[in-house]
């Protein structure tokens, strides 16, 4: 296996993983339901909802991507 190199970090553990995860799902849907109701007065629950869940989604697409995960 060798020594360690300089540069070597130690991959996060599953807490760190799951955590961040949830965060970057939670604020994704806070902003798609905010951008709902900053678009219409009175949403219907169903479509603050939808809003919401687009949100986690693309939230979590954009952490995917930028994350860089090898």
């Amino acid at each position: 296996m060798g020594a360690l190199t300089e540069h070597h970090k130690c991959p996060p553990g599953l807490p760190s993983r799951i955590t961040t995860a949830i965060s970057t799902v939670g604020v994704g849907g806070v902003i798609g339901a905010v951008a709902c109701y900053a678009i219409d007065d009175r949403p219907a629950g169903a479509l603050v909802l939808a809003a919401a869940a687009l949100g986690a989604v693309l939230a979590n697409a954009v952490r995917q991507a930028v994350g860089g995960r090898t």
